[in-house]
């Protein structure tokens, strides 16, 4: 079984600016700021970090609607950034904003 799936609330930040792949394809990365508090071995522990996110086709242009600072509920995927990179992004596949 292969599973790779990923919740994850956080502040919507340093949005980079909205690109189209060579196909025409629209990608917009940014950073998902996560703080929460978790248990962890019985002990509540901080969690704090950010996430490199990036959102592809339409929900890129969805997305990009979006003002930095808003909290975000987003699901997704983590792949590698490139072939050559071991650096983790989150392919987000669907984004609600939190009131």
């Amino acid at each position: 079984m292969s599973l790779n799936r990923l919740e994850l609330s956080g502040e919507f930040a340093q949005v980079a600016e909205l690109r189209y792949t060579p196909a025409g394809i629209p990608v917009l990365s940014f950073v998902l700021k996560h703080l929460s508090e978790q248990v962890e071995a019985g002990m509540k522990r901080k969690v704090e970090c950010d996430v490199s996110s990036v959102a592809i086709g339409p929900l890129a242009l969805e997305v990009q609607e979006i003002n930095s600072g808003t909290q975000v509920k987003v699901t997704g995927f983590l792949a590698k950034r490139s072939l050559k990179s071991s650096q983790l992004v989150l392919h987000i596949q669907t984004l609600e904003r939190i009131i």
